[in-house]
């Protein structure tokens, strides 16, 4: 039953995130916004959107008990992890796939700077973030002024992505799914919704993100009691690729599109995101688990993997100008290693 409930809470959470990607995407192109804002910042969000609502949930609605803390730490984790790895692996294999079709063969077409400027803002972040597990437990305090200085970080480089030009056209948009539940506007490729059904449809997406993540945090309970996993284990493996990785496909479709910039900001912005805003929650409201220890060290180990994947990827590109797609296929290297270790330490040999 717990499987069973455990896959209706991924259908739900996926049908709310694919719902609020579209609709926010949309948001952005009602306000004019650069290509950069909408792949890194509004697209980012929205797919993170499920992997981050789980810690938040499992965190605030667990009533301060170590499984519901460990769910949320692990889930934080595995997403910037999943991201570097995974993510860019998958990526990867796209452009290799339609090379044949590219004017470049395998060089994607992005932007480095905008790339750059992601990736600069990530390792920051991400470092301030794992930093302060290492910090004493008591008092609480010093955590609290490191969730400040996230919040600051994310809200300085947004503010940079919605600075730029605008140059989102009606082509990088599907149709909003909610249009056609409006008699005063026609539906088709090409129209431009009303802003107050866009807006209906980002809060529709999150309502049914909320219940799905609720359901999710109480199956994986259940699951990693049954099956005497930690619950940090379970949430870090098992969270990330259910719920991010379905909808960093979007990254598919925009290089199989030839629309790199978006594709490669989807991810690179979505790992900003994940390295900020979840983890002042994980600081402010679960600080006890946000803690390095023999017991959490396997799944602290995932951000140092998640560093090396994205240096060997992306520092290569900041010295030459050029991304190509078969060094995203070192993420899947990194992916499979970091689940050894996590098989390894389930049976005691790590």
């Amino acid at each position: 039953m717990d499987i069973l409930i455990l896959v209706g809470a991924f259908v739900v959470i996926l049908m709310g995130a694919e719902l609020f990607t579209n609709g926010i995407e949309w948001f952005g192109r009602k306000l004019e916004l650069a290509e950069g804002a909408v792949g890194s910042v509004l697209a980012a969000v929205g797919t993170a959107l499920p992997e981050t609502m789980i810690p938040i949930i499992a965190i605030l609605s667990g009533g301060g008990s170590s499984a519901s803390h460990g769910i949320g730490v692990g889930a934080i984790l595995g997403a910037p992890f999943m991201l570097s790895t995974l993510a860019m692996f998958v990526t990867g294999v796209a452009v290799l796939v339609v090379a044949r079709k590219r004017p470049k063969r395998d060089e994607m077409i992005v932007d480095t700077k905008v790339l750059a400027h992601d990736m600069r803002y990530f390792a920051i972040a991400y470092a301030i973030a794992i930093g302060a597990a290492f910090l004493p437990i008591d008092p609480a305090w010093p955590k609290w002024v490191v969730a400040a200085i996230l919040i600051a970080i994310y809200g300085w480089y947004v503010k940079g992505h919605f600075e730029d030009d605008p140059s989102v056209d009606l082509d990088d948009l599907a149709p909003l799914r909610f249009n056609r539940l409006d008699p005063a506007t026609p539906n088709g490729e090409g129209v431009v919704p009303r802003l107050r059904v866009v807006n209906l449809q980002v809060l529709a997406a999150l309502g049914l993100i909320v219940i799905g993540a609720f359901f999710f945090v109480d199956s994986v309970e259940h699951l990693s009691s049954t099956f005497g996993i930690a619950p940090i284990i379970v949430a870090l493996v098992i969270a990330p690729v259910a719920t991010e990785l379905p909808e960093k496909f979007n990254s598919v479709i925009w290089v199989r599109q030839g629309k790199d910039t978006l594709a490669m900001g989807n991810i690179t912005g979505a790992m900003v995101f994940q390295s900020t805003i979840p983890t002042v929650v994980a600081l402010l409201f679960a600080a006890d688990a946000w803690h390095f220890s023999p017991e959490s060290r396997v799944a602290f180990l995932s951000a140092a993997i998640a560093f090396l994947s994205s240096a060997l990827i992306f520092i290569p590109m900041a010295r030459s100008g050029r991304l190509l797609g078969r060094r995203l296929l070192v993420g899947g290297i990194f992916y499979v290693a970091y689940l050894g270790i996590v098989a390894a330490s389930l049976i005691g040999a790590f």
